[in-house]
């Protein structure tokens, strides 16, 4: 774990602090998981100590892989960080548990507003009891990152790019481009004759795992611009649709791409090796993923990264996961009082515009967001292709449910079992059956 501890006592007035301001100051404890966002965070917690003398944030930084591991086990030890960065695929399994406070009860904390933040954000971390569990941090999108480089020479245009359409019978525009931007070991591309879908040297699209329950970054804006939902309701949904036709039909044509030789094969992916690192080898000339990653794409070498927006499905529409973060208060806060206070600021609009300074990523209020767009304009980059799906309301949220755990543990060889061994994908009818007799469990 890599932790930053920050003393951030403010000067009292009228001189510095005493011994005894230092003696009765008091901590925050405050985990989060992305070294990126540190710095924009190490920042409002400086901003807080100031107008908030007498209080002091502690924030350790844990990689992703470790940081829900860790934090189950504070949970259970009572070692648990008084705030923490929370997931909505971890929510529900967090609020079964009892460990979070309910922030609208709170005094500090008891004013957020859903219209404070993007639309359908704060609506998310609203349990199934009415309580508010979680205060909007960021949110994230996901659109087509690709090699600028790589489609001049194939002669696909940014315009092009960014009026691609996509249906399960042929694969629509969107499958004619991936195949003219897929070569072969000997130079031939993918809508040529002779290409020899066995010796790819550049695929047209990246692979990034199977996309288990969510597909956030692999299936999921095809599945969503087909009209389909995950879930019988937005939030707490009680019955799965993995059985649906525009679901069934999305997936067999986007992994029998890589049947095709146009996408790159499951083997492909590794952490070591995710789209990022496929697209700056030269692997692959498009890479669908979140706005999270843009900074990474644009500082791969030897590339020129844009990019550009998800296709049209049969609906007729793009469609786009929206995703937000949100910040979460332990119930057993060693100083709950001050933890509370830190959880409002982060939420405010001074922390949110700071953390959007930093172009890392999208703060979840209005004025943040702009920051951050400001901020990435400053360095040359144009999220456009992030931001036009929320204001042109093309966005569905991730699926919020109980057993969460259980639904990925499921689907997750399941799906993979589809990519990679090439299983029916009515396979995953069964597989909807075990999830929904989970869900129909009674807690």
């Amino acid at each position: 774990m890599g932790a930053v501890s920050l003393s951030l006592l403010a000067a009292g007035c009228g001189g510095g602090s005493s011994v005894s301001d230092a003696a009765d100051s008091k901590t925050v404890s405050y985990w989060l998981w992305d070294a990126n966002q540190l710095p924009g965070y190490e920042a409002c917690a400086t901003q807080f100590a100031k107008r908030n003398p007498g209080l002091k944030v502690d924030i350790s930084q844990i990689g992703w892989d470790d940081y829900w591991t860790k934090l189950t086990a504070s949970m259970i030890a009572g070692t648990e960080p008084d705030v923490f960065t929370d997931h909505i695929t971890k929510f529900a399994q967090f609020a079964d548990l009892k460990v979070l406070a309910p922030l609208d009860e709170l005094p500090a904390t008891k004013g957020i507003k859903d219209s404070d933040y993007q639309p359908g954000l704060a609506a998310s971390w609203v349990g199934k009891d009415g309580h508010r569990y979680g205060s909007p941090k960021d949110w994230d999108t996901v659109a087509m990152f690709y090699n600028k480089k790589v489609t001049d020479a194939a002669g696909v245009s940014a315009d092009t790019l960014n009026s691609l359409a996509w249906n399960p019978t042929d694969g629509g525009t969107f499958e004619k481009t991936l195949a003219h931007l897929t070569i072969d070991t000997k130079g031939r591309r993918g809508d040529e004759p002779g290409f020899d879908k066995h010796h790819v040297a550049t695929y047209g699209l990246a692979t990034n795992d199977a996309g288990g329950a969510d597909g956030q970054t692999q299936w999921s804006a095809f599945a969503g611009s087909a009209g389909w939902s995950y879930t019988d309701k937005k939030a707490w949904g009680t019955h799965y649709n993995f059985d649906e036709p525009a679901f069934q039909s999305t997936v067999e044509w986007y992994f029998g791409l890589a049947e095709k030789g146009y996408l790159a094969p499951f083997k492909d992916f590794s952490r070591s090796n995710g789209p990022d690192i496929q697209l700056g080898a030269g692997k692959a000339a498009i890479a669908l993923h979140g706005s999270w990653m843009t900074k990474t794409f644009y500082g791969l070498k030897g590339i020129e990264a844009r990019t550009a927006l998800t296709p049209i499905g049969p609906s007729g529409k793009r469609a786009t996961m929206l995703n937000g973060l949100a910040d979460s208060l332990t119930k057993r806060a060693a100083d709950k009082p001050a933890a509370q206070k830190w959880v409002a600021y982060l939420g405010s609009e001074e922390c949110q515009k700071t953390v959007g300074s930093f172009g890392i990523v999208f703060p979840a209020t209005k004025s943040g967001t702009d920051a951050a767009i400001a901020a990435y304009k400053k360095d040359g980059i144009d999220m456009t292709a992030f931001t036009k799906p929320v204001a042109d309301g093309t966005t569905f949220p991730f699926p919020i449910t109980d057993y969460a755990a259980d639904v990925a543990a499921l689907m997750n060889p399941a799906m993979q079992d589809v990519y990679a061994n090439g299983k029916p994908v009515d396979s995953l009818s069964v597989t909807n059956r075990q999830i929904n007799v989970i869900l129909g469990q009674t807690k």
